[in-house]
């Protein structure tokens, strides 16, 4: 970090925009294997709370990849840089008073506790989409496993490379058996009384 920055202090806080919003804003934090519906589920979540006026971002890792980290690889390093620069950018979007929904595989226990260290442990919420590796590879929505199986990619988590289960999720979605109605809906009981609390 450059000695030669100074924080800026504002005028308008988060405080401030939360109250304009009517709600309490925090990050909603999907992590599972890819192919377990942690974007299905973020991005339907999202309709609901908008259609129920509140105000919502969501970031997701393929977009997020396509932009501002296009410059980095799945390396393990680089998977660490990934959650971190997310982490940042999420934090700016709490600030500014929106609820934020952030779906990434994220498979490193050290990485989703330094997003908890950057935003806060009182805003952040940690869901696991748990689904088998079995019902994720049948899933196969983008051709990773088979490319993986095939070792046309490396470093794929949860076949060359590992994924770390949280150990103490906030909200746990097993997704296997479940419909994803029955999915957001347990998502929304879970948020909704949320975003009434200390604005």
């Amino acid at each position: 970090m450059s000695m030669n920055t100074v924080r800026q202090d504002y005028k308008i806080v988060r405080a401030d925009r939360e109250k304009r919003h009517g709600h309490r804003s925090f990050l909603l934090w999907f992590t599972g294997l890819s192919g377990s519906g942690k974007s299905t589920l973020a991005n339907l979540v999202e309709v609901a709370l908008y259609q129920k006026g509140i105000s919502t971002f969501s970031l997701d890792g393929d977009n997020i990849r396509q932009g501002i980290n296009k410059d980095l690889s799945f390396a393990p390093e680089d998977r660490t840089e990934n959650i971190r620069r997310i982490a940042e950018i999420s934090n700016l979007m709490v600030n500014a008073g929106v609820v934020t929904l952030a779906a990434f595989v994220s498979p490193y226990h050290k990485d989703r506790e330094n997003i908890k260290n950057i935003v806060g442990e009182d805003n952040f919420f940690e869901i696991y989409v748990n689904t088998s590796l079995e019902e994720c590879e049948r899933r196969d929505v983008k051709g990773l496993y088979k490319k993986a199986r095939a070792g046309e990619i490396k470093n794929m988590t949860g076949i060359s490379a590992p994924y770390e289960v949280p150990m103490h999720p906030d909200l746990e979605i097993v997704t296997d058996h479940q419909s994803i109605e029955a999915s957001v809906q347990t998502i929304l009981d879970f948020i909704i009384p949320k975003l009434k609390e200390s604005i």
